[in-house]
């Protein structure tokens, strides 16, 4: 069965990933590192893990299986699920692929590196209504892919 892990502790689409696995049917799991008000539903259930700082990240990895699909903004942890032949989407709508996670990996460590040396100073751009929208329609079309694999 396909299930959907949300990496939930900053995560701001909770709520948008209820809604399409309502549609759909599907079970989510939310994966936190503490307690948290999760959308009352059956098929909704909440992890929270203890421990090192990555525990969320590696429950999630060792939990995910073929075409799940995993939502999280942690490109080490998308990497890892991708691995796994997981189906990742980030909360802004973006897909996380075997194609593209190299890069979006070494990309991840240049801009870290930058900001450590001070050149790049601030965060990324505030969540915007545009982004929660691509992120309802990326999510749709992931489950729709995996439903016509015969997953």
């Amino acid at each position: 069965m396909l299930d959907i892990y949300v990496d939930a502790d900053a995560c701001p689409v909770k709520q948008e990933v209820c809604r399409v696995a309502e549609r759909y049917g599907l079970k989510v799991t939310f994966v936190s590192n503490s307690r948290m008000r999760i959308p009352e539903q059956d098929a909704v259930e909440l992890v929270v893990v203890t421990g090192k700082f990555d525990a969320a990240d590696d429950w999630i990895a060792e939990h995910v299986t073929e075409n799940d699909i995993v939502v999280t903004a942690d490109i080490p942890l998308a990497s890892r699920c991708i691995k796994n032949r997981a189906r990742v989407l980030g909360p802004a709508g973006q897909r996380f692929t075997a194609a593209n996670i190299g890069s979006t990996l070494a990309t991840r460590d240049l801009m870290s590196e930058l900001r450590g040396a001070g050149a790049i100073t601030g965060g990324p751009p505030p969540f915007q209504k545009q982004d929660r929208s691509r992120f309802l329609q990326g999510l749709d079309q992931v489950v729709q892919d995996v439903k016509k694999c015969g997953a």
